[in-house]
């Protein structure tokens, strides 16, 4: 019986296949020191990318919300605050858009860029934690999060706060960990920076101060210089802010007050139900993705739990973690229904991004290495589905409520109108526009000039104006008024031009948005002409 010889090739092992090498070189490089943190840079920038893309074709038939083009507005000007809120969301759009053109696209890109130097930061505060194999899982499971893809087209100031919030619970653990001075000025200053996007944070710098009373090791802190050092810093930090706010009288405190104080305890209680439910809702995506991966094969399921320590997880910030977390979960519901505040469901989604590492950080969760490429995959298949339905999307939603969202309402198409009749009629640029503050602030953004806003009151107690322009440089400089006939407070905004600009020259124009054969809204706009110096 004869024998047949093999060829060399054919007795050599069969090599892996592609994605499989691909998930071990990630799982090697995410869990080594040299490498990890570029990983995770990488990762977050793919994740800008992705999602500038995906948004702007999401939002191709929409023109930016208003709250993006009221912080362009504030980035117009260095102030120590713009009348609802402290600067700091002002001045990184400033910044940004010193370096990028005034287009929509851009605007989804600076949202995606704090989005992502949030996973970064979360990143290393996961370092705190766990080690790099779980924070790594934490910062994919965070990237899935709504509020950092899908919902995160809206750059403001709730947006900012997934940026300066991990940085001061960064902050935090780094100085607890070390309790040293310097530690504690980084956390004062972190604070600060928190303090400057919005004043919602002191529900997390409060939460702060209560884990670390309630953490078993607080006295090793307390007598620490670190936490003294950080409120002394914090202050002394805020104090250009707390100059501004005395000579502006109080007026971003006066705004919270107004607008968000209610009399009805039974409206509070729904809004309050409202905000736990559309929270708890947002954190069931990654929750239950994260889930599925860690459940698969179902046949190994409950191998993902295990008795006894985790040395790969820091028992001691694990706690800090799930203190903090517990105490924002439930505070601001709690705080919402005893002192009867409008409850927005936007306010919570910066305080949830610590949900997946407080998952992650539970001992008893075995995280084996082949975890981490799955739920990478999956981000990056639903990433890449989405990105190819996102102009399918665009249509579907224009088509099936084409007046229900403000966008389509063709702003950026009268800011063009308004701009080349000012130019014709004084051969210079626009200055000034005035309106509602849904009104001005888009012109502001579309129009080439980019007029300074001018908000208009619509009662006798509003008084928080952004302080970008002065009803002195509308009459010295000259401007344009806008009302809205669709609105409901339209007479409001006529009294007050009839008043202020009663020699204007009055227009009416009509806008509407046309996209891939889809018509939006007409909305007809009263426009008021005021001349320089009349």
């Amino acid at each position: 019986m004869s024998s047949t010889s093999l060829p060399h090739s054919a007795l050599r092992p069969r090599s892996r296949l592609g994605p499989q090498r691909l998930a071990a070189w990630l799982v090697a490089r995410a869990c080594a020191p040299a490498t990890s943190s570029w990983v995770v840079i990488g990762f977050a920038v793919v994740h800008a990318v992705l999602w500038t893309a995906i948004l702007t074709n999401l939002k191709a038939a929409q023109d930016i919300h208003m709250d993006v083009a009221e912080a362009y507005a504030w980035g117009s000007r260095l102030l120590f605050g713009y009348g609802k809120h402290p600067p700091l969301s002002g001045w990184i759009a400033g910044l940004w858009f010193k370096v990028f053109p005034v287009r929509d696209w851009a605007t989804y890109a600076l949202a995606m860029a704090v989005d992502s130097a949030g996973l970064v930061i979360i990143w290393f505060a996961s370092l705190k934690v766990v080690d790099r194999r779980r924070a790594f899982f934490v910062v994919v499971m965070v990237a899935l999060y709504p509020i950092f893809n899908f919902k995160g087209f809206k750059y403001n100031a709730d947006l900012l706060q997934l940026l300066t919030l991990p940085l001061l619970m960064l902050a935090y653990l780094h100085a607890f960990e070390k309790r040293s001075a310097v530690s504690g000025v980084w956390l004062g200053l972190a604070g600060a920076a928190a303090l400057l996007t919005k004043y919602w944070v002191l529900t997390m710098i409060g939460a702060i101060g209560l884990a670390a009373l309630l953490h078993p090791e607080r006295l090793r802190f307390l007598a620490s210089p670190a936490p003294w050092v950080a409120i002394a810093t914090m202050l002394v930090a805020m104090i250009p802010h707390l100059v501004w706010l005395w000579s502006v009288d109080f007026v971003t405190v006066t705004y919270a007050g107004d607008v968000y104080t209610l009399s009805d305890r039974g409206r509070a209680a729904e809004l309050v139900m409202g905000y736990v439910g559309h929270n708890a809702a947002l954190l069931a995506l990654p929750v239950a993705l994260a889930a599925l991966v860690l459940a698969w094969p179902p046949r190994f399921a409950f191998d993902n739990w295990r008795r006894g320590p985790n040395p790969g997880v820091n028992g001691s910030q694990a706690l800090n973690v799930w203190l903090v977390q517990a105490i924002v979960a439930v505070g601001p519901p709690l705080g919402g229904l005893a002192l009867t505040i409008y409850m927005k469901t936007d306010w919570g989604i910066s305080l949830f991004f610590l949900v997946p590492l407080a998952l992650v950080a539970i001992p008893a969760l075995r995280l084996r290495r082949v975890m981490l490429p799955r739920l990478a995959a999956v981000w990056l298949v639903l990433s890449l589905l989405t990105l190819a339905a996102s102009p399918w999307i665009a249509r579907r939603e224009m088509a099936a409520n084409p007046n229900g969202v403000t966008g389509y309402g063709a702003r950026s198409q009268l800011a063009e109108q308004l701009t080349k009749a000012w130019r014709a009629r004084f051969g210079s640029a626009w200055p000034h526009v005035a309106g509602f503050s849904e009104m001005d602030t888009p012109m502001t953004f579309y129009s080439p000039d980019h007029p300074r806003p001018f908000t208009v009151p619509y009662s006798a107690a509003e008084t928080w104006g952004s302080g970008l322009s002065s009803l002195a440089d509308l009459k010295r400089e000259g401007f344009i008024g806008v009302c809205d006939t669709t609105d409901n407070r339209i007479a409001a905004c006529e009294a007050w031009m009839a008043k202020e600009a009663p020699g204007a020259e009055p227009l009416v124009m009509t806008t509407q948005r046309f996209f891939h054969g889809l018509a939006g809204p007409a909305i007809v706009w009263k426009v008021y002409i005021q001349g320089p110096g009349r």
